[in-house]
């Protein structure tokens, strides 16, 4: 942010004040002692403003000289704050970017960087908002309509987002350490647990945020809460799916059936598991698309967990031409057990070579065995060495492979 932008900032709420102000303006300012907001308010700000004005009475003439119908005393000392708020940032900047967050490091020191990392942009934009809101608090802002206060109501806003935004970046990177040590130990319950448990954190930081911003902004949050309790029975019916969904992630992740990167099949959804929320479990399928399933239907239906099994089925029939005799089938038959048997990618527990039936147009030879590498790719791999090879050893035995043909006999009558 360069100087040029400061004073148009500046000059920009300077205007925004001219607009309102008048020559004098009375601020009025009525204290309930047991509001806590208002008592902060009075305290702070706009004790700086009375405590400004009573000094004023002591500055030279030229210093009351009005601009925009704003006395030069006020223009110079707001735009001192805005200045101020502008080059603590800019400090604020050069002293915490040297602390990055480092995951590979499990250090103590790595986990205050951790924290330091967390406070360091968002200290930044504090120091700016303090700024302008000591320059607002100079300013001679109406009262009726009651400018003054519809502007701090704003900075009120935005010191929430900015308490929302620390929070959440502390919440990410202190997930991001602890998914660090995560990766280390043989559970993977903690892996997907911590992305759940960063959801919740959030999700709970926002709730308190808003009851404290309207807390802030003079509303009662008693009031609030009571109108909720009333009402809980009907939110209660109305969030009967998202507590079933969210109950149900609760299972999931205690049963676990499956973990974040298996790959699944879900009723007529198969894919890799990407993420497991709140609500729904995300799917990457097989075609790259993403299907969020909600988890009570997840937690409720079959899951096919198919990174579980131990090793990958192979079955196919195999048909030759009804011109093969018994005694090429029983070398046929000898010769194919081998070449499963051989090939070093089969499980040698379990493998079916067998003559299996009179088809329409073939003899068919059943195949079964199971690969060793459950990996997609490696199991076709293994599946496709076995076929070439049987394709070999058929032709070898001047046998051919047999394809749906029908053949029709006419008679001849005469």
């Amino acid at each position: 942010m360069n100087f040029k932008k400061i004073i148009f900032f500046s000059f920009l709420i300077l205007f925004s004040a001219s607009i309102y102000a008048e020559e004098k303006v009375e601020v009025s300012v009525t204290v309930n002692e047991t509001n806590l907001t208002s008592e902060v308010e009075k305290d702070v700000f706009e004790e700086i403003g009375t405590r400004a004005n009573n000094y004023s009475e002591k500055l030279p003439s030229w210093m009351k000289t009005k601009i925009f119908n704003v006395e030069l005393w006020h223009i110079i000392i707001a735009f001192l704050f805005i200045l101020f708020g502008f080059i603590l940032k800019k400090i604020n900047n050069s002293i915490f970017k040297h602390y990055e967050f480092d995951p590979s490091d499990k250090s103590v020191y790595a986990f205050g960087k951790t924290i330091v990392s967390a406070i360091s942009k968002p200290l930044g934009t504090f120091w700016l908002l303090i700024g302008v809101a000591l320059a607002i608090s100079i300013l001679p802002l109406p009262t009726e309509p009651n400018i003054k206060k519809l502007t701090f109501n704003i900075l009120k806003i935005g010191f929430s987002c900015l308490f929302i935004w620390f929070s959440f970046r502390l919440i990410d990177i202190i997930s991001l350490h602890f998914a660090s040590y995560a990766n280390y130990t043989k559970s993977k319950l903690d892996d997907q647990l911590v992305p759940l448990i960063r959801k919740a954190l959030k999700t709970v930081v926002s709730i308190i945020t808003f009851l404290w911003m309207v807390q802030l902004m003079g509303y009662k949050v008693s009031a609030l809460l009571a109108g909720l309790g009333i009402g809980g029975l009907a939110v209660a019916l109305a969030l009967q799916d998202t507590l079933s969904n969210l109950f149900a992630s609760i299972i999931i992740l205690l049963d676990q059936p499956f973990r974040i990167g298996d790959r699944i099949k879900v009723e007529s959804v198969d894919g890799v598991v990407e993420e497991i929320g709140l609500r729904s479990t995300r799917i990457r399928t097989l075609s790259k698309t993403l299907v969020s399933i909600p988890n009570k239907i997840v937690a409720g239906t079959t899951i096919d967990n198919v990174d579980k099994m131990p090793k990958r089925k192979v079955s196919q029939i195999i048909g030759v031409t009804y011109e093969t005799t018994a005694s090429q089938m029983e070398q046929a038959l000898a010769e194919l057990k081998k070449i499963i048997f051989e090939d070093e990618g089969v499980d040698k527990d379990f493998y079916v070579v067998r003559f299996v039936e009179f088809g329409e147009s073939s003899l068919n030879i059943e195949v079964i065995y199971f690969t060793v590498k459950v990996d997609y790719d490696a199991h076709l791999e293994v599946k496709e060495r076995i076929n070439l090879a049987i394709m070999r050893k058929i032709e070898e035995l001047g046998l051919s492979m047999a394809f749906p043909s029908r053949t029709v006999y006419i008679k001849n009558e005469r």
